[in-house]
Formats: C-alpha cells, sequence, structure tokens
C-alpha cells in the first residue's frame, strides 16, 4: 500500500488496486467506500479514466505495485469528504531514475489551487524516494493552467515530445 500524504488543505489518498477495478468496473459506490469519500458527479468518467490509465485492468492487476506507484486520489474536507482530483505517475521510475506525473481536478474545484498542492506534495514525495533522480510531467503550451501548476512546484522546461494525435507537448522536469 502506498503512503498517505497530507498537505493544509488536502488528504492524499493512495490508490489500491481495489479502487481502480471499482472505478474502471462502474462500481461508484464501492470505489467512494474505498476512498472513504464523495466523487464527484461526472468524475470518474470513461474518457478520464482512459487518459489516467494507460493499460489495461489485466496489466494493472499482474503488477499493481509497479503500475499504481504513487497514484494518489485528492480529497478534501473533513465532515463532508470529497474526492477533487488525482495525481499518477505512468508506474514506477524507470532504469535511469526518471518518473512522470499527471494529475487533473474536476471541473468544479479548478482554479483553487488543489492541483499546485497536490503536485507538489507528491513530486516532493517522488523525488524523496531511492530511485528517483528527476520527477516530469508534459502538457501543451496553451493549457496555461497546466503551465502555471509545473512553474509554481519549481518544475523547468526540459525539452519537447510529440503527442500521437494532438501534436507537440513540452516538457518539464524537477531533479532533486
Amino acid at each position: 500500500m502506498g503512503t498517505l500524504i497530507r498537505t493544509p488543505r488536502l488528504e492524499l489518498v493512495p490508490v489500491t488496486l481495489a479502487m481502480i477495478e471499482a472505478v474502471m468496473l462502474g462500481r461508484r459506490e464501492d470505489a467512494e467506500a474505498l476512498v472513504a469519500a464523495r466523487m464527484p458527479e461526472r468524475w470518474p468518467n470513461p474518457e478520464l479514466v482512459e487518459r489516467a490509465f494507460t493499460v489495461s485492468l489485466d496489466a494493472i492487476r499482474a503488477d499493481p505495485d509497479a503500475r499504481l506507484w504513487g497514484d494518489h486520489v485528492m480529497v478534501v474536507g473533513e465532515d463532508e469528504r470529497r474526492v477533487v482530483g488525482s495525481v499518477v505517475f505512468h508506474g514506477k521510475p524507470d532504469g535511469s531514475g526518471l518518473a512522470e506525473i499527471a494529475y487533473g481536478v474536476e471541473e468544479a474545484s479548478q482554479g483553487r489551487g488543489f492541483a499546485t498542492e497536490a503536485v507538489g506534495a507528491c513530486v516532493d514525495w517522488a523525488l524523496a524516494q531511492h530511485r528517483v533522480v528527476a520527477v516530469q510531467a508534459t502538457t501543451f503550451a496553451w493549457h496555461r493552467p497546466s503551465l502555471r501548476v509545473l512553474e509554481k512546484v519549481g518544475m523547468i522546461p526540459a525539452g519537447t515530445r510529440d503527442h500521437e494525435t494532438l501534436g507537440e507537448m513540452l516538457v518539464f522536469e524537477r531533479r532533486r
């Protein structure tokens, strides 16, 4: 099981195989019980699941420790806990110590700094892990809110990468 991370406003709950199964199989009540928080009405939806989990459920089941490494759900609130987003890594770091992070905040909770708070905490956590020397993230040049999140958590431009259908993406990185 992953590490629970607390920030001033968020509880970053480790994603488990049981959570992924509930989400990917459309069992909302089970997912909410496992995270102990209410999910947004439109989240997660099939499009989000496809973007967040680029491998099949079978692949995640085959090696959940590697596939779900560092993944967290953002939970806000004490009395009425609710999920506002997630931070995921693209699996365990590669052989060179590079970990890649992605994140999303549900629409009604955007613009409140949740992404910056959660991504910053997860990047700090990742860089404290033995094998990690750098954390990277990609975004599009036109996606200003995402660019601001990456800048605010101390990531700097590190190049570009082509997206197979949407064109050039900017790569940001923070090293130890």
